[in-house]
């Protein structure tokens, strides 16, 4: 399985790291899958997935797609990762 989608969320994820000081997070890690898994779960909540409305259409399948996407590769590489949304 390519593993695109999720090497660029994990990069975006590691951009915001960045900027805010906090540690990188790394596919090698099994906390850190654990903790790319809770921020996929955040990221597919209603109201974040929607950004509280303003996003519709085919953005909003487009970002829908990309997460589901992302997660699907995650438990490809994970089994044991845990998520909340969408079991």
């Amino acid at each position: 399985m390519n593993l695109s989608n999720l090497e660029q969320y994990v990069e975006r994820k590691n951009t915001w790291s960045k900027m805010f000081g906090t540690p990188a997070l790394s596919l090698l890690n099994a906390k850190d899958r654990q903790k790319i898994a809770d921020s996929l779960d955040s990221d597919m909540s209603p109201e974040n997935l929607t950004c509280d409305g303003e996003v519709r259409g085919t953005a909003l399948m487009a970002k829908s797609k990309f997460l589901f996407r992302c997660r699907a590769e995650l438990q490809s590489i994970d089994p044991s990762v845990t998520f909340y949304e969408y079991n």
